[in-house]
């Protein structure tokens, strides 16, 4: 709808479509991920953990509060800052990483994707553009050539 003219009448349209991507969040339905981009973020989880972890609000107060109603019991973060990421760790970082992320992964960075412990997956939204691996490769500059 970003393309749209007069669709939110205090935006103007975007002339092309964006691509948007949709990130791991491990539901399973209606659809378990479509991993169509893999990032290896092994040199950049401890930057992403502090980030994280710099969240005090999100993720030590709302993030305790959702899973306990989820659960139908408390679930309470730890006190001790080296606990509390150890703990962020298995709630936000350390999933179920199943084949086809492991697959998608040897895509994008062959043999060495081997060696890779910690990634981050991306679905293409269909209701976006639809990237080319030129693309997706200017938009991941990071992804090896």
């Amino acid at each position: 709808m970003v393309t749209v003219p007069f669709f939110a009448s205090a935006s103007v349209a975007l002339d092309q479509n964006p691509v948007f991507l949709y990130f791991e969040d491990g539901f399973q339905r209606p659809n378990p991920i479509r991993p169509d981009i893999v990032v290896a973020i092994d040199d950049v989880f401890d930057k992403k953990l502090a980030s994280l972890d710099a969240h005090v609000s999100q993720m030590y107060e709302w993030t305790p509060f959702m899973l306990s109603r989820s659960s139908g019991r408390p679930v309470t973060p730890p006190d001790d800052p080296a606990a509390r990421r150890e703990w962020l760790v298995q709630i936000w970082l350390s999933g179920p990483e199943n084949s086809a992320i492991r697959e998608a992964l040897g895509k994008w960075y062959g043999h060495a994707s081997k060696s890779v412990n910690r990634t981050e997956a991306f679905e293409i939204c269909e209701y976006g553009r639809q990237p080319s691996e030129v693309e997706i490769r200017r938009l991941f500059p990071f992804l090896p050539q």
